[in-house]
């Protein structure tokens, strides 16, 4: 069996964004406006604030970091300057009837 070759990052390339509170600076693909891939160099994560002060969780998967919300607004603030491309620009799909669905 042949192996596909992953060209996603042919059409879209990772794209460096600065955290807007600490500056830690990571590499940035927004594949839709739901979907952002992140990736973490060892610098940007000694540089991190709230990734240095995350404290483990319980479960197998504790030692995962849930994310810094100051990086995750700075991203959000590159894409909308228009700085970081989202390759799947719809817009986000919405349930009009769930909103008026008896609760």
């Amino acid at each position: 069996m042949a192996v596909r070759p992953d060209n996603r990052l042919a059409d879209g390339p990772m794209q460096p964004v600065g955290c807007e509170a600490c500056g830690a600076r990571v590499l940035v693909r927004k594949s839709s406006w739901e979907q952002t891939s992140l990736q973490w160099s060892d610098e940007a994560a000694q540089t991190c604030v709230e990734r240095r002060a995350a404290s483990p969780r319980p479960g197998p998967n504790g030692a995962a970091f849930a994310g810094c919300a100051s990086l995750r607004a700075s991203v959000v603030n590159a894409v909308n300057r228009g700085d970081v491309q989202v390759q799947v620009d719809e817009p986000l799909k919405t349930n009009p009837e769930g909103e008026h669905a008896p609760a």
